[in-house]
């Protein structure tokens, strides 16, 4: 059909209309490192003829390499430059338009600026009287947007809201990506038993509408839970995502390999793979680059390297700073407390306690009452270790975080005290 459009004289106009064409078909059959480019071309031909059509496009293409990560080598600065080149909207700007501007401030002036930019964008996509098409084509990418700057609350109404326009609407080749959005939402809560459903619904509708699933699901949860065996399975899945163009499956797959490994307390393992996402050159707003400087600030600081601990700190610091979300200050006073001594560390653990503990992030919480336990344990406060070790144990056992439930019995034990077995209320 593309070749047919084509086929007669087009204005320039046309060709940009026809270039957009081009770019989308390939970024829906193949969601690698090329695509972000010809969506890029599209929106440059498309500016002078139909400004709110390239504006939308430039954010198709912010989207297109976000999926190609590191791989499009500074694709995300190349889109957003010349997004940030175009002329601004004209009228009330549409959800979209605040989205791509929001963006294009956080990529280009950092999270200082760009959090402030993106809060009415993101926003504007929790009004009731957003249209469905807005919603089907935009709530995903919102949705990330809001875990990277550390907001969940919005994160979760937004990734339920697209989830739901997209079985209102019959969308199936939507349904993967939005179903995995939901998986993300629910692992980082710790309701791991619902993460592990919606990853086999992924799975069947996969298979239904016939494409290749994402991998990043399955990568979260066997992370979370700690079955090593499962997840390196999965490792020639990431490979082939990558061999694709699919970079972001390299961060993402550096980010849960390290989650893994400080699970199960191997440290150094933990640190080389959480560098493989954090020492990538390339400027990058993917939420799981920021979930991997977490996991590096305790690796580092446990593997005996302060000095890469408090360079991860500082650049963990300048994404969950401007945040202003529990989640975001819970988890930078946790990292702090990590490359802190004495009161200063037992402050900070404390913060983290106590920022995290009104939020639904309990798995995040269940690590916070760990490192400070642990921390206890080593400043021979042993009887104080355990009421926090007791209290991780039973919120990883509750949670089926196997791996942490296990590094909490062990602390527990070395404290005198032996772990209470429980029934595993999540399982995957």
């Amino acid at each position: 059909l593309l070749s047919i459009a084509t086929a007669g004289p087009l204005d320039d106009r046309g060709h940009g209309h026809a270039e957009l064409v081009r770019a989308q078909i390939a970024y829906s059959m193949d969601r690698g490192r090329d695509s972000f480019a010809l969506l890029l071309e599209a929106a440059r031909r498309l500016q002078p003829h139909d400004l709110p059509l390239a504006r939308e496009t430039y954010l198709e293409a912010i989207n297109a390499a976000q999926f190609a990560g590191p791989l499009a080598v500074n694709g995300q600065v190349k889109v957003a430059q010349a997004a940030r080149s175009a002329p601004a909207t004209t009228g009330v700007p549409r959800p979209a338009d605040r989205l791509l501007d929001g963006l294009t401030t956080l990529i280009l002036d950092g999270y200082g600026a760009g959090v402030s930019s993106l809060q009415p964008a993101l926003s504007a996509f929790t009004e009731p009287d957003l249209s469905p098409d807005q919603g089907l084509r935009w709530l995903w990418l919102a949705g990330t947007t809001a875990a990277t700057v550390w907001d969940y609350e919005t994160w979760d109404v937004l990734a339920t809201r697209h989830i739901q326009l997209v079985r209102e609407s019959g969308a199936a080749t939507m349904l993967p990506f939005a179903l995995t959005a939901l998986v993300a939402v629910n692992m980082i809560a710790g309701d791991l038993g619902t993460a592990a459903s919606l990853m086999q619904e992924v799975k069947t509708s996969c298979e239904v509408i016939g494409i290749t699933y994402p991998v990043h699901g399955d990568l979260l949860t066997a992370a979370a839970q700690g079955r090593q065996a499962d997840y390196e399975e999965l490792s020639t899945v990431v490979a082939e995502a990558s061999d694709r163009g699919e970079g972001s499956a390299l961060i993402v797959g550096g980010w849960t390999k390290a989650l893994l490994c400080n699970s199960r307390g191997r440290y150094e393992h933990a640190l080389a793979a959480a560098s493989q996402t954090t020492g990538h050159p390339h400027r990058e707003i993917s939420a799981a680059l920021g979930w991997a400087l977490v996991e590096e600030v305790e690796a580092a600081a446990r593997s005996g390297a302060p000095e890469r601990a408090a360079d991860a700190f500082r650049r963990l610091s300048e994404r969950t700073g401007p945040s202003g979300t529990g989640w975001g200050l819970g988890i930078q006073a946790r990292s702090q407390a990590l490359i802190s001594s004495g009161a200063d560390a037992e402050d900070h653990y404390r913060e983290a306690i106590d920022r995290l503990r009104p939020t639904r992030i309990r798995g995040e919480l269940a690590r916070a009452y760990l490192l400070y336990g642990e921390w206890l344990r080593r400043e021979r406060r042993r009887s104080q270790a355990r009421e926090q070790l007791r209290t991780a144990h039973e919120m990883f056992t509750a949670m089926g975080m196997e791996a942490f439930a296990d590094r909490a019995a062990r602390e527990l034990r070395a404290t005198g005290e032996k772990a209470r077995k429980r029934t595993v209320e999540t399982t995957g």
